[in-house]
């Protein structure tokens, strides 16, 4: 009964059920206060192997990866009292503390530059710091036009409303694509990120690759296009989108909430493809690994017209030394980067609207996290 009690405890508290009944007893027996971790032994996750973890480990970096990184610090420290603090200051900032030897890992949205590699070989003793890809996710293209309730669009289409080259919803470039959509005459009211973002940096790159003569800027994490609105973080766009009649934004799937329509895209494949976390998968399959040694830093075919992919995603990397970690945090993120690599570690990925690494990319990260010394 006692088992019975803890177990819906945590499922009360939301544990995940793909977990297993394993991981809810984890959570389970933590909160009855059972100080010699006798029944959390007994019932942690198999996957989760704590070995000398212990302490507190502070992160920071891609806010992106907030909602995956919260859900598996949950299940990791109930199973290991190991205390993670991430601070999701944004992927700039995350380099920077890891560089500057701040932090032991941190998250980007974009992969290690030559310079930034440079830096770390200073904290990281014979070693350097390298790219894991462990969260991916569409970025979704949100919006609220009355009466609409399907929206799809193309590249180009997309690149010249948020460059205020089409600016009103009953276009004919947005008609032709919609023939069975009643679409209003209404203004479009097209939002974009205030702050330096890995998100909009994929969302450029996106556009950049498939529709540069409509979209012709460098890219990068600040927004460079015409015009528009601006807000913070993707919940700022969220909202935004939300609230405003006539709005459009981009954010990360998992902000789409709350009644938020997304739109599906025409890649030239058989038919549009909708933002979910599966179609996103299919799109990171389709990447390269360029990374050299044991750096695992993707290149994504924003272009694909492999039937179900959606192009528009980000991938963001756990960043961490390769060699020359410091010992008394090596364990506890040897530990936790395991556990976000391993099956159920992917898994809480999906249920968060979040999409998993394909497996011939997880399977070399996990080769490479009981690498790392």
């Amino acid at each position: 009964m006692k088992l019975q009690r803890m177990n819906r405890r945590a499922l009360a508290l939301g544990a995940l059920a793909v977990s297993g009944a394993l991981a809810l007893t984890a959570c389970g027996s933590d909160e009855t206060g059972n100080p010699d971790g006798s029944s959390s032994n007994a019932a942690a996750p198999s996957n989760i192997k704590c070995d000398d973890a212990s302490g507190q480990v502070l992160a920071d970096g891609s806010s992106a990866q907030k909602n995956a990184v919260d859900a598996w610090v949950k299940q990791f420290s109930a199973a290991c009292k190991v205390e993670i603090n991430y601070k999701a200051g944004g992927s700039g900032a995350g380099v920077t503390a890891f560089t500057q030897g701040q932090v032991p890992w941190a998250g980007s949205d974009s992969a290690l530059k030559p310079e930034e590699v440079a830096a770390s070989k200073k904290i990281c003793s014979g070693g350097q710091g390298i790219d894991l890809p462990m969260v991916g996710g569409p970025i979704a293209v949100g919006y609220n036009v009355p009466g609409v309730d399907n929206l799809v669009l193309d590249a180009t289409t997309i690149a010249k409303i948020f460059d205020s080259k089409i600016t009103n919803w009953n276009d004919p470039a947005i008609a032709k694509l919609n023939p069975d959509a009643k679409l209003p005459n209404l203004k479009i009211q097209a939002f974009h990120r205030s702050d330096e973002s890995g998100t909009t940096d994929n969302f450029t790159k996106y556009l950049i690759a498939t529709a540069k003569k409509d979209f012709p800027y460098e890219g990068g994490k600040a927004w460079q296009a015409k015009g528009g609105q601006s807000a913070p973080q993707s919940s700022g766009v969220a909202a935004q989108v939300k609230q405003t009649a006539g709005a459009i934004g981009y954010f990360e799937l998992s902000y789409a909430k709350d009644g938020i329509k997304t739109v599906a895209i025409d890649t030239g494949a058989g038919e549009p493809v909708k933002a979910t976390v599966d179609n996103a998968t299919k799109a990171i399959a389709d990447a390269k690994v360029v990374g050299t040694g044991k750096d695992l830093a993707l290149e994504l075919n924003y272009a694909t017209k492999a039937e179900g992919a959606y192009p528009m995603v980000l991938v963001t990397y756990e960043i961490v030394c390769d060699k020359g970690n410091k010992a008394d945090t090596l364990p506890a993120v040897k530990a936790f980067l395991r556990y976000a690599a391993s099956e159920d570690g992917q898994k809480i990925l999906a249920e968060n609207d979040y999409a998993p690494m394909p497996d011939d990319i997880i399977a070399k990260v996990r080769t490479t996290v009981e690498s790392l010394s």
